[in-house]
């Protein structure tokens, strides 16, 4: 792509702003109409383009994996907003943002069904083995090749790390499934009606499956090697939060030595980069971050995103702000 800063026929005024991924097509017409756009994602030379472009910058788009670094921030002078499709606020220093009065949005309530979902689809695939049964049947081996028997998923124990609305929504889901349901959480929730485990390693060691949807705004390691231990060989992890709360080096480990059954995951350490044993690995089920990528979502979430960005360049404090 080559590098194009000069105004459209546009009033001198308009506003620039920069993407760092890829948003649905609805939402970036609508933000073409009302701005001048640079797509970060698909230059050439990004660092060019910040330095032609990056004094102009007054708003940021970006997702809530991808966030924006400290370095390409302090790039951008003139920057007003940092508008995240999403709700993690994790990859945003949010301090050095307000110490440059800079606002952070995020588009909350809107993909916790999504998620939610995905959980349970990572669930069902890693525990009746779906992933295998499909790739048999494709490349034509039913009949010849006899799989192991999968994991029953009605009834069994399960274990929410972190019940705010998307580790809700899990429960209810679970709930239909007749799962009895435990959680580990910052705090108790007295009337949730689930069974509150304040260690997180007995929680383990007491549920047949650990679902990760806890916040990774602090940044820690949840789900250590004494955790997936206590989980136990016939235990499985599933992971719809971020990838860095789960020690992926003991996860590897322990799939690899079958000290836990298997692990469901839609997130990783270093996205995209995903740990060649776990590709290799039949008991895993993986998916490349799509907790939220349906269509209506997406959308929805852009309308969000334009929502934060028209109050802020309004001059008002945007309604989403993190």
């Amino acid at each position: 792509m080559t590098l194009n800063c000069r105004m459209r026929t546009m009033n001198e005024h308009t506003v620039e702003l920069l993407l760092t991924q890829p948003v649905p097509d609805a939402i970036n017409a609508q933000l073409v109409s009302a701005y001048q756009v640079h797509r970060l994602y698909q230059h050439d030379n990004p660092q060019q383009l910040l330095e032609q472009c990056g004094p102009r910058i007054r708003g940021v788009v970006t997702g809530g994996a991808r966030g924006l670094s400290n370095a390409l921030m302090d790039q951008l002078p003139a920057l007003e907003i940092i508008a995240i499709s999403g709700i993690g606020t994790d990859a945003v220093d949010l301090q050095h943002a307000a110490e440059r009065g800079i606002h952070v949005t995020t588009t909350p309530g809107v993909l916790t069904d999504d998620v939610a979902d995905m959980a349970m689809g990572l669930m069902l695939s890693t525990l009746r083995r779906l992933g295998e049964g499909e790739r048999l049947v494709r490349d034509g081996l039913w009949g010849t090749v006899n799989l192991p028997l999968a994991r029953k998923a009605s009834g069994i124990e399960l274990g929410i790390v972190g019940l705010g609305q998307v580790g809700q929504a899990i429960a209810r889901r679970a709930a239909a499934f007749d799962m009895r349901i435990a959680y580990n959480g910052r705090r108790e929730q007295p009337g949730c009606g689930y069974r509150f485990v304040a260690d997180l390693v007995e929680l383990a060691r007491s549920v047949d499956v650990l679902v990760v949807a806890a916040s990774a705004d602090g940044g820690k390691v949840l789900v250590t090697a004494e955790v997936l231990d206590a989980l136990g060989p016939e235990g499985y992890l599933i992971n719809v939060a971020r990838g860095k709360l789960v020690d992926e080096h003991a996860l590897v480990e322990a799939l690899r030595e079958q000290r836990i059954a298997g692990a469901g995951l839609d997130v990783f350490v270093d996205e995209p980069y995903v740990p060649p044993a776990l590709r290799d690995l039949n008991n895993v089920s993986l998916q490349p971050h799509r907790g939220s990528a349906t269509l209506q979502t997406r959308l929805e979430m852009g309308r969000m995103v334009l929502a934060n960005l028209a109050a802020c360049f309004r001059g008002e404090v945007p309604p989403n702000c993190a």
